[in-house]
């Protein structure tokens, strides 16, 4: 069994990531939550040039209390119960207005959908009902296991003749992984993990975050899996989606199941998701604060900040408290996203799975969806921004299918794609009824699989979209996902090779000891390699879907755009021998 991998010794990283000068708001998510409604918590934005104290003081004058505070980036996270603290706020000239955090003790009644697109949870029901047995893995016996079934990496040319020959990644290169957390412990993860520079900045919330109907049993809130900090260590994944993306980026070449993108660079866990798939403000703002000053290269960002899916500054449909809110989300994230750039880091985000044009959005019918989870339905404009995805510095990544069109859920537009990449597409068949080899496949936890029913009691896959390899003795179960979530981490493993490939020594005071390179040279390389893909021909793509159910779904998508840089593919599909070669 390899062991954990860390970058330079224990020591080192443990000294390195307790040197931080400014840290993330720490303890900001340890509200306990209580039976009855109680204060609502914020993120409080701090105008440019105020002083920490100084705005602590004009946050106390609003009406709240200070729980923890992030000097560096400009924020603090604060309790209230003034319901129009938020106005209070963004009237200071100290303070450039308040988002809500969570509530305290409140919170919606169901779990936001936000995998069901990724796991095609009808397409999963149809094929187990239908009793077929999943067929046996396809063995490649002159590289990993699964490989034959990784038609990703062969797009993209990660492969054994293609960048797996040239550069494999280095382990002085960091890559975080700002999810729902990373299952460190899965035999294609553990080796290249590093536990001691992994973070988790989230608390479980018992009212949401333990099951898809916490109170279905009608006794109250359910208990954490870690109680009684409801804080799960840093090598936990209780959703799945953190760790697929994980492996996409970093499974090492082992003998066992797949490999990925990058299958020797460091993963760190940098959690910024709830169990439940919500990714507030502030533990988004954290993970990207200790990216910066941890000396992380590249991070991966598949999905957006709560509760908004689109940020406006002044749309009549909104109240001029929520007016306030995202705006104050829009610059926060914006400040983070800079500081971390600023620090050496590439963010790389996923463009999104409404199948919208982001340069044309006409209407949000899924916003705010929290705490009230009552979202209702507003006409946006392109003044409206999907956050980080659009944010400044962001790498946008679009999905691509097996046969590389444009994957029939992914976001697009011709000023937000900046690259595209295999996301999957459960209906990019000649017959459109869907394959499931058309997904991306990459690390399960074994415990999700087993309480998700997507394994028997004897260890055996009850789907087709799970599969299993005990090539090495010890089994490891893997899933088939589709979702820009899935395209986002094929970029974010080029980008770590090409820090590998180029990048020089990092001395910065504070850095974890390694390798870096400017963001801009790294992202300036990501998109200069990528293979351009024209637009379909006449500049639309006529999406035909026939569903689980039998019906048939239709769609039209506009591509606007040249074959150097369009809206569908962005400056092109990524290439990982390209890159290093």
């Amino acid at each position: 069994m390899r062991t954990r991998v860390l970058i330079g010794t224990a020591a080192a990283a443990a000294t390195a990531a307790a040197s931080l000068v400014a840290g993330p708001a720490s303890g900001a998510g340890a509200a306990p939550a209580s039976g009855t409604a109680g204060p609502r918590q914020f993120v409080v934005l701090y105008e440019p040039g105020v002083s920490d104290a100084q705005a602590r003081a004009a946050i106390t004058a609003a009406g709240g209390t200070v729980r923890s505070s992030n000097a560096a980036v400009g924020y603090a996270v604060a309790d209230s119960a003034a319901p129009d603290f938020g106005l209070r706020a963004a009237r200071s000239g100290a303070l450039v207005g308040a988002a809500t955090n969570r509530s305290i003790g409140s919170a919606p009644a169901s779990r936001p959908a936000r995998s069901v697109l990724e796991r095609l949870p009808a397409e999963r029901a149809a094929a187990r009902a239908s009793g077929v047995a999943p067929r046996a893995a396809a063995a490649d016996r002159t590289f990993e296991p699964l490989a034959s079934r990784q038609w990703d990496m062969r797009q993209i040319g990660a492969t054994a003749k293609g960048s797996y020959a040239l550069q494999r990644g280095s382990k002085k290169v960091l890559v975080g992984i700002i999810d729902t957390g990373v299952e460190g412990s899965h035999p294609d993860i553990r080796p290249n993990f590093s536990k001691v520079l992994s973070r988790n900045f989230t608390t479980d919330m018992r009212d949401i975050d333990n099951g898809d109907d916490a109170d279905k049993d009608g006794l109250g809130d359910e208990p954490c899996e870690v109680e009684p900090t409801c804080v799960d260590p840093v090598d936990r994944d209780d959703d799945g989606h953190g760790t697929h993306v994980a492996s996409t980026i970093g499974s090492p070449i082992n003998g066992v199941g797949i490999a990925g993108v990058a299958p020797n660079v460091t993963l760190v866990n940098i959690r910024a998701g709830q169990d439940s798939g919500y990714f507030f403000l502030q533990p988004t703002l954290d993970a990207l604060t200790y990216a910066g000053d941890l000396g992380v290269d590249v991070v991966n960002m598949s999905f957006y900040v709560d509760p908004w899916l689109y940020n406006c500054t002044s749309n009549p449909a909104d109240s001029p408290e929520e007016q306030a809110e995202q705006r104050t989300i829009r610059q926060a994230v914006q400040r983070a996203v800079t500081y971390a750039r600023n620090k050496g880091v590439l963010p790389v985000a996923a463009a999104g799975n409404g199948a919208t044009d982001l340069g044309h959005p006409t209407v949000d019918t899924s916003s705010p969806d929290y705490p009230a989870d009552a979202p209702k339905e507003r006409a946006i404009t392109n003044a409206c921004l999907t956050v980080p995805t659009e944010t400044t510095g962001v790498v946008a990544v679009t999905s691509t299918g097996i046969s590389t069109r444009k994957a029939y859920y992914s976001d697009y537009g011709i000023e937000q794609a900046d690259v595209s990449a295999p996301g999957g597409d459960y209906y990019d068949t000649a017959d459109q009824k869907g394959d499931v080899k058309g997904l991306v496949l990459a690390a399960y936890p074994t415990r999700l699989a087993r309480k998700n029913g997507d394994i028997d009691s004897a260890g055996a896959p009850t789907s087709p979209f799970v599969v299993r390899d005990c090539t090495s003795g010890r089994c490891s179960y893997y899933q088939y996902l589709q979702g820009t979530s899935m395209a986002s981490p094929h970029a974010a493993g080029v980008a770590a090779l090409i820090v590998s490939q180029y990048g020089r020594t990092d001395t910065a005071t504070g850095h974890a000891a390694g390798l870096t390179l400017a963001p801009y040279k790294t992202e300036g390389l990501l998109t200069g390699s990528a293979r351009n893909h024209a637009c379909p021909a006449g500049g639309r793509y006529d999406y035909r879907r026939i569903l689980a159910n039998g019906t048939v779904a239709t769609a039209t998508h506009l591509c606007e755009g040249t074959t150097d840089r369009n809206g569908f593919y962005g400056e092109g599909i990524v290439s990982a021998r390209r890159a290093v070669s």
